[in-house]
């Protein structure tokens, strides 16, 4: 079976890597990929968000199964004009997407379905947000959010009004985000640990794929902006079978049925993002594809073949509740370009790669990575995920992080505590100087 994976991150990465170790994948292409994915797949420099470009590669070269890992194709239609010309596709539809695409739309669906989840008011205009934020409505801290695609980062948690009136003016007034700041919403801030759910769904049931933790901050101690991601543990030690249970009930199922009786089957991967309250589960977030960098740590976990699960899904075929997984622990740490999540050089080139994945029990998938020449350089904010697995968390994170001290670029950055907040998880020492610290306020 040939295989087509759209994207070209860590997630594709990791996508790729798991996709090469099951039996019944003859070729893997990947557009437009990485230095890493061109390891373990042909890499093509195909558009992934041009739908019609992507439908003549998939005809010329009898894909099977095209896997959209991003979520700018399939905002785009991507899956739409496959399916229409009868090509399989795992992914939502355009339409279903949209449960990611418009914070707006997620917020609203999920009121009418009762999915639990954060009060909030839908703001058009800046005036009308600050007048929300200044009545006092949902005190501080309170959560600004851009309403579109935002590559992660428009959701700005602010303490006071003016933190708040600033993030609102970059959004809607000096369009940080583009399009995606025409609306924004204000959210009351919830309290509780964070945690990822996943689950693959065929529009009409869902499989549980597993738990993570991510972390958004760009420094330690979960301070600075947000990013797409700075690193991730898998799985959570917080979700345990019961709470797994409940999401699956509360959540998920509601999900799944809402969509499919408004005319939105979700086929794909459904990422939830979880605040756990006093309330119980509470949603922030839902996105429309594996995550990223939870990708990195979850699939190493997955003890059977992935592309069935895959296939079967696209298909509308599943036939199961939950996957495999395997026992143990995984840790991944981003490594990214000094000054991300904000302006950041390129073209660096990066020592010490092949070091660090011949160390036991750790995998190296690239994200902002390119070939210049004979070296792999960067080419973009987050530049690695270095994953350490082990039978604990401990012995995960120990060597994760060995690992990155086996490697090196210009102004590398990433943070010291991934992992600490897992059972037997500890910070990995202090900074080695500013610039590799991110500039840590």
């Amino acid at each position: 079976m040939n295989i087509l994976v759209l994207g070209g991150g860590g997630r594709e990465h990791a996508l790729t890597w798991r996709l090469a170790c099951d039996a019944g994948v003859s070729r893997i292409f990947c557009a437009p990929g990485n230095a890493g994915i061109a390891q373990v797949a042909v890499t093509v420099p195909l558009d992934p968000a041009n739908p019609a470009d992507v439908l003549a590669f998939v005809e010329e070269h009898d894909i099977a199964l095209t896997v959209v890992g991003p979520e700018l194709p399939l905002t785009r239609g991507v899956v739409d004009l496959l399916s229409a010309r009868g090509r399989l596709a795992f992914g939502p539809t355009r339409a279903a997407a949209e449960i990611e695409s418009s914070k707006v739309f997620a917020k609203e669906f999920m009121v009418r379905h009762r999915v639990p989840t954060a009060d909030c008011e839908v703001c058009s205009s800046a005036d009308a947000a600050r007048r929300v934020v200044a009545s006092g409505r949902f005190g501080f801290p309170l959560v600004v959010k851009a309403d579109g695609l935002a590559a992660g980062k428009g959701v700005i948690i602010a303490e006071d009004r003016t933190v708040a009136f600033g993030a609102i003016d970059a959004i809607m007034v000096g369009r940080q985000f583009g399009e995606a700041g025409e609306r924004v919403l204000i959210e009351e801030c919830l309290a509780g640990p964070e945690v990822s759910f996943f689950v693959v769904s065929d529009g009409v049931r869902g499989l549980s794929f597993c738990s993570a933790q991510d972390h958004k901050r760009a420094y330690d101690d979960d301070r600075g902006p947000n990013t797409g991601g700075m690193g991730a543990f898998a799985p959570s030690p917080l979700v345990d079978a019961a709470l797994a249970a409940r999401i699956i009930d509360e959540v998920v199922t509601p999900t799944i049925d809402g969509m499919r009786a408004e005319g939105r089957p979700f086929r794909g991967f459904l990422y939830v993002g979880l605040m756990l309250t006093s309330g119980g589960p509470k949603v922030l977030e839902f996105n429309a594809r594996l995550g990223d960098p939870e990708a990195q740590v979850l699939l190493p976990l997955l003890a059977e073949d992935l592309m069935p699960l895959l296939h079967d899904a696209a298909a509308g075929t599943l036939s199961r509740s939950s996957a495999v997984f395997a026992s143990g622990a995984t840790v991944g740490v981003v490594l990214a370009s000094g000054g991300y999540p904000d302006r950041y050089e390129t073209r660096k080139p990066i020592a010490g790669l092949d070091e660090a994945a011949a160390a036991p029990g750790v995998l190296v998938f690239h994200a902002g990575t390119a070939i210049q020449g004979d070296q792999v350089v960067t080419s973009g904010g987050r530049v690695l995920t270095i994953v350490g697995r082990g039978p604990d968390y401990g012995s995960a994170i120990a060597r994760a992080y060995e690992a990155v001290g086996r490697i090196a670029f210009e102004g590398m950055h990433w943070r010291r505590d991934i992992g600490a907040k897992a059972p037997g998880g500890a910070r990995q020492g202090a900074p080695r100087d500013s610039q590799a610290a991110g500039e840590q306020p």
